[in-house]
């Protein structure tokens, strides 16, 4: 019994370390597709024109009412405008210079992204995680359901080997008894005296 206790302890050691490393696997890639969905730090349309003059701008896109800022260091940023006056024209009346805003690529967006803006998040950080733990659980019940069978075939196997006081079962067949010439007359004796009883009532 201890041997099959000490085999269900290791699988369980390997299974759960399979586990962790799994885990550690889908956190990386959570991290990974995580910076996208990061929040972009917010300027003000003062500082939006003060980096356009300072040539720090890479590029602006405008959807409606918001800018997506990119600088010339890959970083983002966010910002507002009114949406009656278009882009150019409120950087200029904020102070930018002409000849700075040349530099700049502008963009304009007219549609929103679709659904994966919001259901990509939503795989990534609700349904990854209930899949890590339905993995787990189902490892850990097919851990137990394999020691459950492991126990109840030792058990079976002991059974078998011996008997209900716990020593070595014999096993006795009538080949055993077939020689003794003294089981064979006493079996004899019965017999006749089913046949024959007055006989032995008068002895």
């Amino acid at each position: 019994m201890k041997n099959v206790k000490n085999i269900n302890i290791k699988n369980l050691a390997k299974n759960l370390i399979f586990i962790l490393l799994i885990f550690l696997l889908i956190s990386g890639i959570f991290a990974l597709l995580a910076q996208p969905f990061e929040k972009e730090k917010e300027v003000s349309l003062n500082q939006l024109v003060k980096d356009v003059n300072e040539e720090k701008i890479k590029e602006i896109t405008a959807m409606g009412s918001e800018l997506t800022i990119i600088y010339k260091d890959e970083t983002k940023a966010k910002s507002r405008k009114e949406e009656e006056k278009g882009l150019r024209e409120t950087l200029v009346s904020y102070g930018a210079e002409e000849n700075k805003l040349e530099q700049v690529e502008f963009k304009i967006q007219l549609e929103k992204q679709g659904v994966s803006s919001w259901l990509v998040p939503l795989l990534v950080f609700g349904l990854a995680p209930l899949l890590v733990f339905g993995i787990f659980f189902w490892m850990i019940f097919r851990q137990a359901k394999a020691g459950a069978t492991q126990a109840f075939s030792f058990t079976k196997a002991r059974a078998r080997l011996f008997g209900a006081e716990g020593h070595p079962k014999e096993k006795i067949t009538f080949k055993d008894v077939a020689g003794l010439k003294e089981a064979k007359e006493e079996l004899k004796e019965i017999v006749d005296f089913l046949k024959n009883p007055k006989k032995y009532l008068k002895m």
